[in-house]
C-alpha cells in the first residue's frame, strides 16, 4: 500500500490502478475538481499541484514545496508526502493570500486555468522570500492562459506577498514533518490492481533485486515522458517500479574533478551544481520545459529515453560525461557517447539501470557553449541542439568535442567536423573547413520541425556563433542582429515546408 497526506488528511491505498495520475485521482476518488486537465502532456499548466516532500538539511528536517503537472504523476509517487491541491488553500470561509491577490487584480477570467497558477503561485511564495520579477515569471513560465493576458497574474503573484502574516501551512508544519516522518518508517511501498503493479524500492539494492526479478518493467521517476503512453496513447503499464525514493540516487555530490549527478535527481536539483561550472548549460536548462517539468524530470530519464532531440545529452557528450550503469551487484562506467547506439536502442542491457552521471569539471582551457534552435524560445522541443566545448591555448585548438541534437537518429558527436579543428589554428579560415565538414558527419531529416537543409545550415552556422563568442567574450552574441553584409557569411536558410517526421516529449 502507499500512503500520503491529502492535505492533512491520511490517505491509505492499497489496490489503486498504478496506472493512475494524481489529476484523475483527484477529480474521481477525492471528488476535489478544482484542479483541471488542459493538455494531459504536461504543456498547459492548467492541472498544477504543489507536493511538500520532507527533506533533512543542515537546520534539520524542513519540507519541500514543489509545483508540478498532476496529468502526468503517477498517484505512486505520492507515497510519504503532502499533496496540496487549490481547495486546500482556502481556511474557512477565508481566502488564501494567493487567491485573494487573483481576485483583487482581476486575474481570471474564464478560470480553467487559475487553478494552476494559484498553486504555481503558492509554491514560489513558499521558496522565495522576495522574488524579483523574472523569479516570479519563471515561477508562472508553466502555466497557459488564453484570455485574461499575463499582467494582471504577475500583478497578484506580487500583491499576494504584502500579507505577512503565516498561513496554515505554516502554522501546522512541525505537526505535518512529524506526520511524514512517520510515513518514511514503512516497509517497501506497492499497488497491484489485476494484473498492473508498481513497487516503490528504497535503496539500490531493493531496485537491483526488484529488476532483476521484473526485467521487463518500466522505471519511471519523474514520469513527465513515461506517463505520455497512458495519458496520451491510452498504453497500459503493467509493471513500474518507481525510483523517486531511493536517495541515493537523488543525490548530486560535487567533487574537486568532477560533478556526479543521480540518475534520478531532478533537473532542477541538477541546475546549480551544472550552471556553476558551465553557464551556459544552465541557460540551456532554463529552456527545457516548464518549471513544474524540471522539478520532476530526471537526468537519468532524459538519457534512458534515447531521443534524439532530448536537450541534455548533446551537452553532456560534448563535456565528455560518463554514465554508470548497474546489473544486480554489478556496475560498469561507460562514456555517455557509447550509450547511444541507433534511434531508440541503448547499451543499456536487460534489468541494468542508470545509476549516476558524472560530468567532469570546468577548467580554464575549455570553452563550452550550447545553442538550442526550436520554434518557440521556452516550453519547446529543439530542432538542433549544437553543443561546443574546444580546449584552446596559443591560437591553436587542442581539443574539439562537438555534439548535435536532432541531426541524426540519436544525439551525435561530429566526428569529422572535430579532425579539422583539432590541432588548427583558431581562425575562420579554420572554422569554414569544419564547416564543410560537418556534411561527412550528418544527413539529417526533414519533419514538422525543420527541413533537413535547415537542420545543416543551422549548425553550420552554430560554428560561427560560437566563434563570434569566443572572439568576443563582453559581446553577447545571442541578441546580435544578422546585417544584409553579414548574411553572405551566415548563409540564407528557408523554413521547414514538410512535415513527415515524428516528435517525442523530454
Amino acid at each position: 500500500m502507499i500512503k500520503f497526506l491529502l492535505n492533512q488528511q491520511l490517505q491509505v491505498e492499497a489496490s489503486i490502478d498504478p496506472n493512475m495520475t494524481v489529476l484523475n485521482y483527484l477529480r474521481t476518488h477525492a471528488a476535489k475538481t478544482g484542479t483541471k486537465e488542459g493538455c494531459a502532456s504536461g504543456d498547459c499548466g492548467a492541472c498544477t499541484v504543489v507536493v511538500g516532500e520532507l527533506i533533512t538539511d543542515e537546520h534539520g528536517d524542513q519540507i519541500s514545496y514543489i509545483s508540478i503537472n498532476s496529468c502526468l504523476t503517477f498517484i505512486s509517487a505520492l507515497h510519504g508526502k503532502q499533496l496540496i491541491s487549490v481547495e486546500d488553500l482556502k481556511q474557512g470561509n477565508q481566502l488564501h493570500p494567493t487567491q485573494q491577490a487573483m481576485v483583487d487584480c482581476h486575474g481570471s477570467q474564464c478560470g480553467f486555468c487559475t487553478p494552476g497558477f494559484v498553486m504555481s503561485m503558492f509554491a514560489l511564495g513558499k521558496n522565495i522570500a522576495s522574488p524579483n520579477k523574472q523569479q516570479i515569471e519563471e515561477a508562472l513560465s508553466g502555466n497557459l492562459c488564453r484570455c485574461t493576458g499575463y499582467r494582471p497574474i504577475v500583478d497578484a503573484a506580487k500583491q499576494m506577498y504584502d500579507v505577512k502574516e503565516q498561513d496554515q501551512f505554516d502554522r501546522q508544519q512541525q505537526q505535518t514533518i512529524e506526520r511524514l516522518r512517520q510515513l518514511q518508517i514503512d516497509d517497501m511501498p506497492q499497488l497491484s490492481n489485476g494484473n498492473k503493479q508498481v513497487f516503490n524500492p528504497r535503496s539500490t539494492d531493493e531496485l537491483a533485486e526488484l529488476l532483476s526479478a521484473n526485467p521487463t518493467a518500466r522505471l519511471v521517476a519523474g514520469g513527465t515522458d513515461l506517463a505520455l503512453e497512458v495519458t496520451q496513447f491510452h498504453r497500459e503499464l503493467n509493471t513500474l517500479i518507481y525510483v523517486g525514493d531511493i536517495a541515493a540516487l537523488k543525490q548530486v555530490e560535487v567533487f574537486y574533478d568532477r560533478i556526479e549527478l543521480g540518475a534520478a535527481a531532478s533537473l532542477t536539483s541538477c541546475y546549480q551544481a551544472l550552471t556553476d561550472d558551465y553557464p551556459d548549460f544552465g541557460a540551456l536548462l532554463h529552456r527545457f520545459a516548464s518549471l513544474q517539468i524540471r522539478n520532476q524530470g530526471t537526468l537519468g530519464g532524459n538519457i534512458a529515453n534515447a531521443s534524439p532531440i532530448g536537450d541534455s545529452p548533446p551537452a553532456l557528450i560534448a563535456l565528455n560525461a560518463q554514465v554508470v550503469l548497474r546489473q544486480g551487484s554489478h556496475s560498469r562506467t561507460i562514456q555517455l557517447e557509447d550509450y547511444f547506439i541507433d534511434y531508440k536502442k541503448t547499451a543499456q542491457q536487460p534489468a541494468e539501470f542508470i545509476e549516476k552521471v558524472i560530468v567532469p569539471r570546468a577548467n580554464g582551457n575549455h570553452s563550452f557553449r550550447s545553442y538550442k534552435i526550436s520554434k518557440r524560445i521556452d516550453d519547446d522541443i529543439s530542432a538542433v541542439l549544437g553543443c561546443f566545448n574546444l580546449t584552446l591555448k596559443d591560437g591553436v585548438i587542442e581539443e574539439a568535442r562537438i555534439a548535435f541534437g536532432g541531426m541524426a537518429a540519436i544525439p551525435k558527436r561530429a566526428s569529422h567536423c572535430e579532425a579539422v579543428l583539432t590541432g588548427a589554428p583558431w581562425n575562420m579560415d579554420t572554422i569554414t573547413q569544419a564547416r564543410e565538414a560537418l556534411a561527412q558527419d550528418f544527413s539529417p531529416i526533414s519533419d514538422f520541425r525543420a527541413s533537413k537543409e535547415y537542420r545543416m545550415l543551422t549548425a553550420s552556422n552554430m560554428l560561427i556563433r560560437y566563434f563570434i563568442e569566443i572572439e568576443n567574450p563582453d559581446a553577447d552574441s545571442r541578441v546580435m542582429d544578422i546585417t544584409e553584409t553579414d548574411r553572405s557569411v551566415v548563409g540564407h536558410y528557408t523554413p521547414a515546408q514538410d512535415s513527415t517526421g515524428g516528435s517525442t516529449h523530454v
